[in-house]
């Protein structure tokens, strides 16, 4: 019977549902059609894969050829089924064992020569991989092949060598998982900034918790360099939040992802960013600069600048950590668990405050230029921090009298695995009922905590997330402290009063004009 079956995977959002790829040679006029709900790219393969058959002096069939992409109703795109519908098209014509293909997967894009190309969207379906199959894929995915998975996975740099493999003529080996080295960037430092004392102690708060953060402050005062420092004091990425972030820049083509192993991601869009570039979308739905900054950092300069209708969007990913983009025929998830790092001028002329030039701006130019965010998004970011001019006399001191990212680095791991060995999640992670769980807070520090927030009027979102603060505050303490050798417990790490109103120090964009 003229009928092969070979597997694959397709993409949708971050999953990797597996692809039956099923073909049939009949009697007929000659002819080659896909079927199974293909995109362009799929339908192309036609082209593809009749002259790598051919350029690799194998027949191809004067028959009808018929290949269909099961299950139907999944959409398929890419170019990735290519070594697939080839190797079926062989097994098919017998010139290949058709048993043998039913113990792997296939993924790559075949070239008119033959050769195998870079597959994207390949981590993701090295994860889904039945264990009881071996993936094949190109040797341009080496690198990702070579990711501590579950999966069996052999590499080939041509289809002949995966023709020969499969006839038993030249094994391919199992390709060899080898954990990737975590090349830590050292270009930036907080050495490096001179004075700031609340805004480097903010930064190490949101490091520390996890927590979103606004800068406030004139123009060149140090708002955008502070911000990508952040990254340097951050602790990495575990080995499974890594392989997180490597599928989804798999998704989107990068090829250098494992050298960037274990480094937490940092995106930096423009402020003329559209929603979808944003959260992502498109016909074939693709991740935008919030997946992409999944457990890393989402920077956003000049935040007042972006449509406002962008800002909007973002309110439900950061409460969530994921981002779903439904389209008339699918629906896909995407995690879009980020930090939220923002930086802003006080007035449309950037002078509000300062010390050193006068403001041009009316009061109600100020009030409209802060109107552009709106209270739900305030809400949702942790700490607003101003960041003033520097005397020049301070400008021009030598940095190295400032503690190293090294140091606090050190410090802000110590509070994060206090956290995680007591609560198992960072402090933005936690509940409301975690929160609140009893003992962690001290019953006086919640009573005068609810007092102040019914005096600035301050939203319950506001109450939890000063709570968060001053739980992170309260742990870096005991980090810091002569004592942070000895057990970690409710008794030694409460939140107190004092916790409470350092965290309430950093709302700045609450108070009014």
């Amino acid at each position: 019977m003229a009928l092969a079956l070979t597997f694959s995977r397709a993409n949708l959002g971050i999953d990797a549902p597996l692809v039956s790829v099923e073909t049939h040679l009949s009697n007929g006029l000659p002819a080659f059609t896909i079927v199974g709900l293909p995109e362009a790219a799929v339908r192309e393969s036609r082209d593809r894969v009749r002259s790598a058959i051919i350029n690799s002096h194998f027949d191809f069939p004067s028959k009808r050829i018929t290949v269909n992409l099961a299950p139907a109703d999944l959409p398929k795109e890419g170019s990735r089924f290519d070594l697939a519908i080839a190797l079926g098209i062989l097994a098919a014509s017998d010139q290949l064992s058709k048993e043998q293909l039913l113990q792997y997967e296939f993924i790559g894009e075949l070239s008119l020569s033959g050769e195998l190309r870079y597959a994207t969207g390949l981590i993701p379906a090295l994860i889904a991989a039945d264990p009881q199959r071996i993936s094949l894929v190109p040797a341009a995915n080496s690198d990702e092949a070579a990711l501590p998975l579950q999966t069996k996975t052999m590499v080939a740099h041509h289809i002949l060598e995966v023709c020969a493999h499969l006839n038993n003529n030249k094994p391919l080996s199992i390709a060899r998982k080898d954990k990737p080295k975590h090349n830590r960037s050292n270009a930036f430092d907080m050495a490096d900034v001179a004075g700031q004392p609340q805004a480097k102690r903010a930064l190490e708060i949101a490091a520390a918790g996890g927590h979103n953060i606004i800068f406030i402050g004139p123009p060149g005062t140090g708002k955008t360099m502070l911000a990508s420092r952040l990254i340097s004091i951050s602790p990495p990425l575990s080995e499974a939040s890594a392989i997180e972030v490597a599928a989804i820049n798999s998704l989107v083509g990068k090829e250098n992802t494992i050298a960037q192993w274990r480094q937490r991601p940092f995106r930096n869009p423009h402020h003329t960013a559209s929603a979808v570039a944003m959260v992502g979308g498109g016909s074939n739905p693709k991740p935008g600069e919030i997946s992409l900054a999944h457990k890393g950092i989402l920077f956003l300069d000049e935040l007042p600048e972006f449509d406002r209708k962008v800002l909007e969007v973002l309110r439900e990913p950061i409460e969530s950590g994921h981002i779903t983009i439904s389209r008339a025929t699918q629906q896909v998830e995407y995690p879009a668990q980020f930090q939220l790092v923002a930086a802003m001028n006080p007035c449309p002329c950037g002078f509000f405050g300062d010390t050193r030039q006068n403001c041009s701006c009316s009061p109600n130019q100020i009030q409209r230029y802060r109107a552009k965010l709106s209270g739900p998004l305030l809400d949702r970011i942790d700490l607003h921090v101003s960041v003033s001019r520097l005397p020049a006399n301070m400008m021009s001191q030598k940095t190295k009298v400032n503690e190293s990212s090294s140091i606090i680095r050190s410090r802000v791991l110590k509070a994060q695995h206090q956290q995680a060995n007591s609560r198992g999640k960072i402090n933005a992670q936690l509940s409301s009922r975690e929160l609140l769980d009893d003992g962690w807070i001290k019953e006086e520090a919640i009573d005068w905590l609810g007092i102040a927030i019914e005096k600035l009027g301050l939203s319950a979102r506001a109450f939890h997330r000063l709570l968060r603060i001053g739980r992170t505050i309260a742990d870096l303490e005991y980090a810091s402290g002569p004592d942070s050798n000895t057990s970690y417990n409710k008794a030694n790490v409460q939140v107190d009063i004092h916790h409470l109103k350092e965290a309430l120090a950093y709302r700045q964009l609450d108070k009014k004009i």
